[in-house]
């Protein structure tokens, strides 16, 4: 797949991109040209993805569950390459357990890092590019197909996906005058390093079988629609939602 935009004159930071999509975001942006700010915990990961791409990569170690993180995270992506006026809000666990069974605590963390670290994330970006007048914003939050259906043994993590999809129309609403575009993406099953192991079991098979198109998406078929959301393409779209599920959910 061959997938082009120009965001040459961008400057992106993203969250969790020291594995799976958030990585995947990294490469594809830095290949269109823009300046990553590539975010997450584990600094060995970044340090190996921002050699790997180059100069236009900047690893940043941030923790989205703490504000003063995500504040410093901006703080270092500007001292590197300037404003940020592009913001992938990635991060994310999946909180897995039932919910008669998952432990207060583990609530807490999901609903902590993937919709509160969202918010934040996604809130300090947007004061940022108003406070320096950047006329075509970009804010991208990561939400799932979870959002919109029952999915029992994911009670904490679909609960704080549909808060992320909420979130993000309230803030494009919020902002829609500061030329600010705020969009989710919404992926179902996407091969990752993750839970390729899964996949590749008879069980997993059979569900890949269950599918409509009994396939498997792999993280490049994002890249579609992550470019033309980050990208002047976009000026028109705000507070949409995209379901990326290869008929999954039908």
């Amino acid at each position: 797949m061959s997938i082009s935009a120009d965001l040459s004159e961008r400057n992106a930071l993203i969250t969790g991109a020291s594995s799976g999509l958030g990585m995947r975001f990294g490469r594809i942006l830095a290949a269109s040209g823009a300046n990553v700010a590539l975010g997450a915990r584990r600094k060995d990961r970044l340090e190996a993805l921002a050699s790997e791409i180059g100069d236009q990569a900047t690893p940043i170690t941030m923790d989205v569950e703490r504000e003063a993180d995500i504040i410093a995270g901006y703080d270092a992506a500007e001292a590197a390459f300037g404003t940020v006026d592009t913001v992938i809000a990635n991060a994310g666990i999946d909180g897995q357990g039932m919910a008669t069974e998952q432990a207060e605590d583990e609530i807490e963390r999901t609903l902590s890092i993937n919709l509160k670290g969202a918010i934040l994330t996604a809130r300090e970006g947007a004061k940022r590019m108003i406070e320096a007048g950047v006329p075509n914003g970009r804010i991208v939050m990561i939400a799932s197909i979870t959002a919109f259906e029952a999915s029992p043994g994911l009670v904490a993590y679909s609960a704080s996906k549909a808060g992320v999809v909420q979130a993000a129309r309230s803030m494009a609403k919020e902002w829609a005058r500061t030329g600010i575009c705020v969009n989710t993406i919404s992926p179902d099953y996407i091969r990752t390093d993750i839970n390729n192991d899964w996949f590749e079991t008879d069980a997993g098979k059979r569900q890949v079988k269950r599918f409509p198109k009994q396939r498997l998406m792999g993280e490049e078929g994002l890249d579609p629609v992550i470019l033309m959301l980050c990208s002047d393409a976009a000026q028109f779209i705000t507070g949409a939602d995209f379901v990326l599920d290869d008929g999954q959910a039908l």
